[in-house]
């Protein structure tokens, strides 16, 4: 047998390869995707090993939930880790059996192949389709711009508008400013490390993690009740009168805002210090010997050389913003004037499954992070981490 292959076209026997690995990781997509796919999978490795009684009581009754589980992620690992190298290998090894000239054309396609297939699987038919869902669904006709009129002028969006307009605004802002100042205070200090550490430590924990932590810190009781946020227990220890953050309107609104600021603030004073850091320390006692006092060290010297990491940072905490649900979700629900898009589109989508109008909101949202991720890129390539 192995002399009988040894005779085919080095070729030929990796894109056979190939295919049959194809092959298995569509099998293996569908048996993930099955739900009585884990218990005839066991039953049968049961009858294998002439355990036919067990088996055939699984096919009966079912297998159990965790070991359900166990053998989805079994099957998910070796075809997502195991299976992904060996098409490699073998669709390289096909490669290296043509001429030269066509393995410069090739290889690229081979290795960026997969991923751009995926990329249009899961980013552009998606958003191909739910243009279509917009512009289908819950409309007069079958077809029109009845949602979008809709995004437009229903009242209770306007409060949405409006509140992801403040989150950008102060989220993004705050983020960026709070980063650049902490940057700026602990690069010369002793204990920078450890400074760092304390700043950069809320970005580990989740949105929903976050959201639950602060839920605690902002919870109210009525006045004569013991306090067990620690916010409002600050303040009544203080002598002031405890205070509903996240029913009270519009603090409700920066008191969500504030969550994300520091959630943020530690990416950014991360990326902000590795870039003052970079600052020649020719050009900067250039300018002390020229005269300039530390702020206009800082905002003419220093900010201007770092404009671009600037640019990077915060275009990548406005969209995170400008997308953001979790906090929301959890902490208020949209309730009390404190709505944004992305937690309205999910309750159109899965409250009111108002298809049409969560489709709307999703297209509007990409619409609007576009030209920031444009921006975003350009200014990448700009500092030459495009090329």
């Amino acid at each position: 047998m192995r002399k009988w292959i040894g005779r085919l076209p080095r070729w030929l026997v990796a894109a056979v390869a190939s295919v049959a690995l194809i092959l298995l990781f569509w099998l293996g997509l569908r048996f993930i995707a099955d739900n009585e796919g884990p218990g005839r999978l066991w039953a049968d490795i049961l009858d294998l090993f002439g355990a036919d009684s067990s088996a055939d009581r699984i096919r009966k009754d079912g297998i159990n939930p965790t070991l359900s589980k166990l053998l989805i992620a079994a099957v998910a690992l070796t075809i997502g880790t195991v299976g992904i190298w060996m098409l490699y290998v073998f669709l390289n090894a096909a490669v290296d059996s043509v001429g030269r000239r066509w393995q410069l054309k090739v290889r690229p396609w081979v290795f960026v192949g997969p991923a751009l297939l995926l990329l249009g699987v899961f980013l552009v038919y998606p958003i191909i389709d739910t243009t279509w869902t917009s512009l289908t669904v819950d409309v007069e006709g079958g077809f029109g711009l009845d949602n979008y009129e809709w995004a437009f002028t229903d009242e209770s969006l306007h409060v949405a508008y409006r509140n992801n307009v403040l989150w950008l605004i102060f989220g993004t802002g705050g983020s960026v400013c709070l980063g650049m100042f902490v940057a700026v205070m602990v690069d010369k200090i002793r204990r920078e490390a450890l400074a760092k550490t304390f700043i950069f430590l809320p970005l580990a924990i989740s949105f929903v993690g976050a959201s639950v932590i602060w839920k605690f810190v902002y919870a109210w009781r009525p006045p004569g009740q013991p306090q067990i946020g620690i916010t409002n227990a600050t303040i009544e220890a203080l002598g002031g009168e405890p205070m509903a953050f996240l029913i009270e309107r519009p603090i409700n609104t920066f008191a969500l805002i504030f969550i994300m600021v520091w959630l943020q603030t530690g990416f950014a004073m991360v990326i902000f210090s590795a870039a003052l850091k970079n600052v020649p320390t020719e050009v900067i006692e250039a300018a002390r010997l020229d005269g300039a006092n530390e702020f206009q060290l800082f905002f003419r010297v220093v900010l201007p050389m770092i404009k671009g990491t600037v640019i990077t940072v915060g275009t990548t905490i406005f969209i995170a913003v400008l997308k953001v649900f979790d906090i929301v979700f959890v902490m208020t629900g949209g309730r009390f004037d404190t709505e944004v898009i992305a937690n309205r589109m999910f309750k159109e989508m899965f409250t009111f499954r108002n298809f049409g109008h969560a489709s709307t909101l999703a297209v509007l949202l990409l619409v609007v992070v576009t030209p920031v991720m444009v921006l975003n890129v350009r200014n990448l390539r700009r500092q030459g981490l495009g090329q």
